[in-house]
């Protein structure tokens, strides 16, 4: 099909509804032949379907042109519509004028293509689109407005990427929500505003208690009403605020979900797991899906006082013991020879997984639902760490220690996180080669430093999900550690592809203050013997890439604190 009649299929397809106003498209719609043809011929191409009139694609789209309006001028008018109240007021401070200019480059900056799906090699310049997220953070911490008139892309960038919606809206404020409600693309926006608490404040009532009927009234359609993943990040944004109210919320309807949605909503009670959820859940393991039960399950064993993780504890000390006939201390195992109903009921799945052993499987479940505290005075007092450092006759090793590991996790325990964790450079025990869970228990500065460390000893092969869970800025210690294994890798002689995932973060969480000393690495390295051909300057390029981000980054923060100027052309 020709430019032409592409054109042509466009006007008059569209014409059907896009040109036509809303409200006269039920008081006026005539679908004689003329029209109909007209269509059938620009949705199948004048190349397969002769214009009525004959002719070509310019042809068609003069008839339709003609057509168009003899259709509108059969078009009774409408009834005005009430006026829509004006937008809230935002009393926060305008954004310095270089800061706002960043603002409209950011959200013009779209991730690049080379024309067939995959991304395009990024080159030396920084990547504006990876920017904007700790931008928009920076600019609502610093309490600055959105420009009014940066709105509608700033709502566009947010529907677009899920990432950006949190940042978009709390920058954005109440006007974006106002703006939205006269856009179903921007629909995701009001959810938004009842999801956090936000909505009602963009019409006229706007606080006191017709604004808190507002929102319960929206909260409970949205619920009843809404889509399945906006009902569950409803649920879980109102455990966030109140626990109580998000339980109450999921009982209201909970006899009536699908067992899938039970499931996810369930799930949903993990951010603030408190004792008082404990009658709920003790009845959710009698639920007829098994998902359910054994989610229901593992939220109790996380309630370490709860009656499950009491009966879970009994069954675990039956099962690991200190051994009471060897010389030296070491870690006896009795697996579990059946999984009897009870067991079951308490969440814990009969069938294991290819490949698992039926009584390994019952054992890993017994010990990770048990309360870790259930171990100090199983093993004689000892402390966690000293216990992990006991021997486990028979093997039982690996399967002991992955369980402690999850129960770690689930418990958020600090002192058996830490313990299971061990010494960064002595590299990590069987089964728990993943650390990343356990750093999350770790305060922030510890779980930088156990980073920085395993870096130091093993280089950046396999740190990628321990830099994940790590803090940003990256401290000093942690920041050094990863440079450090980056210029390894680049001596090394190999390509810097493997690396691009640590080289992104680098980008995103080292201070800016580093640009300065990462600039000799921009540098075209010599070519060691035996490397891959031009890799260094691959690496040059990255490197040159890391320190152009930090400066922009560094430009950005003192533009938003009204300290440089645009730059002018």
């Amino acid at each position: 099909m020709t430019t032409t009649a592409q054109q042509a299929q466009r006007s008059a397809g569209e014409v059907q509804e896009a040109e036509i106003p809303a409200s006269g498209r039920n008081s006026a719609r005539p679908h004689g032949p003329a029209w109909k043809e007209l269509v059938a011929a620009a949705l199948l191409g004048t190349e397969r379907r002769t214009p009525p009139g004959g002719g070509g694609a310019t042809e068609l789209l003069d008839a339709a042109a003609v057509e168009t309006v003899r259709r509108r001028a059969g078009l009774r008018p409408a009834r005005a519509g009430s006026r829509r109240p004006p937008a809230p007021l935002d009393t926060r401070p305008p954004l310095p004028p270089a800061a706002s200019r960043r603002l409209a480059s950011l959200l013009a900056a779209r991730p690049e293509s080379n024309g067939s799906g995959s991304a395009r090699r990024r080159g030396p310049d920084p990547d504006l689109a990876e920017l904007l997220p700790q931008w928009l953070a920076l600019a609502y911490e610093q309490g600055y407005r959105a420009p009014a008139a940066q709105l509608p892309a700033l709502l566009d960038a947010a529907r677009s990427r899920t990432d950006l919606r949190t940042r978009t809206l709390e920058f954005a404020g109440p006007r974006a929500l106002w703006l939205a409600e006269t856009n179903p693309d921007w629909r995701f926006a009001l959810r938004h505003g009842v999801r956090t608490g936000t909505a009602g404040t963009s019409g006229a009532e706007t606080g006191g208690e017709a604004a808190a009927s507002q929102e319960t009234e929206e909260t409970r359609q949205l619920w009843e009403e809404g889509l399945f993943a906006e009902r569950v990040a409803l649920l879980a944004s109102i455990r966030r605020r109140d626990a109580a109210s998000g339980l109450a919320l999921l009982q209201s309807t909970w006899s009536q979900e699908r067992a899938e949605d039970r499931l996810m909503f369930l799930d949903s009670l993990r951010e603030g797991l408190c004792p008082s959820d404990e009658e709920f859940l003790e009845r959710a393991l009698g639920d007829r899906s098994r998902t359910v039960r054994a989610t229901a399950a593992e939220l109790l064993s996380g309630l370490p006082e709860s009656a499950l993780a009491v009966r879970m504890a009994a069954r675990a000390r039956t099962c690991v013991a200190l051994d009471p006939l060897s010389d030296a201390p070491r870690a006896v195992v009795e697996a579990p020879h059946e999984c009897d109903a009870d067991m079951q009921r308490d969440g814990v799945v009969l069938k294991p997984p290819a490949g698992r052993g039926e009584r390994a499987w019952w054992l890993g479940q017994l010990v990770e639902s048990a309360p870790l505290s259930t171990w100090h005075a199983q093993f004689g007092g000892r402390s966690a760490a000293e216990i992990v450092a006991l021997p486990v006759a028979d093997g039982w090793r690996q399967d002991l220690h992955a369980a402690w590991c999850r129960a770690a996790v689930r418990q958020r325990n600090v002192e058996w996180a830490r313990a299971l964790a061990g010494s960064p450079g002595t590299r990590l025990t069987e089964g728990h080669s993943d650390p990343a869970g356990l750093l999350l228990v770790l305060p922030e500065a510890e779980r930088a430093e156990w980073a920085a460390r395993f870096i130091e000893a093993h280089g950046l092969t396999e740190a990628f999900r321990v830099l994940e869970v790590c803090a940003v800025p990256w401290t000093e210690q942690l920041g050094r550690a990863v440079v450090d294994a980056l210029e390894i890798a680049r001596d090394q002689g190999t390509y810097p592809w493997r690396f691009s995932g640590a080289m992104g973060l680098a980008e995103r969480c080292l201070p800016p203050s580093d640009a300065a000393r990462l600039e000799p690495l921009a540098a075209v390295p010599d070519e060691p013997e035996g490397g891959s051909p031009g890799a260094g300057a691959y690496w040059a390029e990255a490197f040159m890439r890391l320190v152009a981000t930090l400066k922009l980054r560094a430009v950005m923060q003192a533009e938003l604190r009204g300290e440089a100027a645009w730059p002018q052309e």
